[in-house]
């Protein structure tokens, strides 16, 4: 392949597109596992919750939006399959954003004995929104399969991804409180590596089966050699964090940061060998990178304008999570 202009520029968008769902998926994915962890927190420790995401919302879902305008701009023709296959589970996502976000704003206005309404409401959202987004997913993977096969398939990743959601949600309690709830999320964080863990060795195996492609591209030699460090990484990981549960958290809380980036790596890699195996595929088995592109002058266009937002994007999330560092405060609705 000669990586001319027009060659260059769909791989472009496609790693920023691939960059820009990463990131929400960890940063989002903390927010989303805070809210499906409401079901197991009292009253004061949901509103220290709250104001642990509190400054945060609006950067994380930022990533979203980036990542399907770019979709639309860049791979038009993607755009319209994919949508189109996942139209209801689209809907559903939208009705679980929304929840969050009403309930996120009218638990505090409401008077205190509605207040747990609205808790509930948010915990629902949270609930809704991540397992849509996981069958999304694992209906992505099979090649926008919709048949039962591919919605049980589906059904597996949602559940995978909800666990994965609500570590990344204790993961981030633990590095924004401190006292009791610090240590009830450590044991919330505990419960969901076991789930995430099997759900994603499930998924990792369920795949490869499911596609003779991607089959291909992870059980032929060298390829086997040259992708083991992917899931040996990955389970080291696990275990590592899992015995680092013990030990936390410390007296001087040391290394609370620690689970959270830890899980964050671990999505990294996930995230490396789902790349893999759909390359060059935007659309799996249907259209390519360069087949679902837009024309090379219209993508030089988008370029211009992607390079200013960008960066824009990721200042404001650097200064957001600067400025609102450290544990989070009493929540107050004076």
């Amino acid at each position: 392949m000669t990586f001319d202009w027009p060659t260059l520029l769909p791989l472009i968008f496609a790693g920023l597109m691939g960059l820009a769902i990463l990131i929400y998926v960890i940063l989002d994915g903390f927010d989303l596992g805070i809210g499906i962890l409401f079901a197991a927190a009292e009253d004061a420790e949901q509103d220290t919750m709250i104001a642990a995401i509190g400054p945060f919302w609006d950067a994380n879902e930022t990533w979203l939006v980036l990542a399907v305008g770019l979709l639309l701009v860049a791979f038009p023709l993607a755009h319209g399959v994919i949508l189109t296959a996942l139209y209801i589970p689209v809907f559903v996502l939208l009705v679980g954003l929304i929840l969050r976000g009403v309930a996120f704003d009218f638990r505090a206005k409401v008077p205190t004995e509605l207040k747990h309404r609205w808790n509930r409401i948010f915990f629902l959202g949270s609930v809704i929104a991540s397992l849509a987004q996981g069958y999304m997913l694992g209906v992505y993977v099979l090649g926008l399969d919709v048949g039962l096969g591919g919605m049980a398939f589906g059904a597996l990743v949602a559940f995978c991804l909800a666990a994965a959601y609500a570590a990344m949600g204790a993961a981030w309690v633990i590095y924004k409180t401190e006292g009791d709830l610090q240590r009830k999320a450590v044991r919330w964080l505990r419960t969901a590596l076991v789930l995430t863990a099997l759900g994603m060795a499930a998924v990792s195996l369920a795949t490869p089966f499911a596609s003779p492609r991607i089959f291909d591209k992870w059980f032929v030699w060298p390829s086997m050699l040259y992708l083991s460090p992917l899931p040996i990484l990955s389970a080291l990981l696990f275990l590592w964090l899992w015995r680092q549960t013990f030990h936390l958290p410390r007296p001087d809380d040391r290394h609370s940061l620690t689970p959270f980036l830890t899980l964050a790596a671990i999505f990294a890699l996930g995230f490396a060998g789902l790349a893999w195996s759909f390359y060059p595929f935007v659309v799996p088995d249907r259209l390519t990178i360069w087949q679902a592109a837009s024309a090379p002058e219209s993508l030089a266009i988008i370029l211009v304008g992607t390079v200013v937002v960008l960066p824009v994007i990721i200042f404001y999330s650097f200064y957001a999570y600067r400025v609102f560092g450290g544990k989070a405060t009493d929540l107050t609705y004076d």
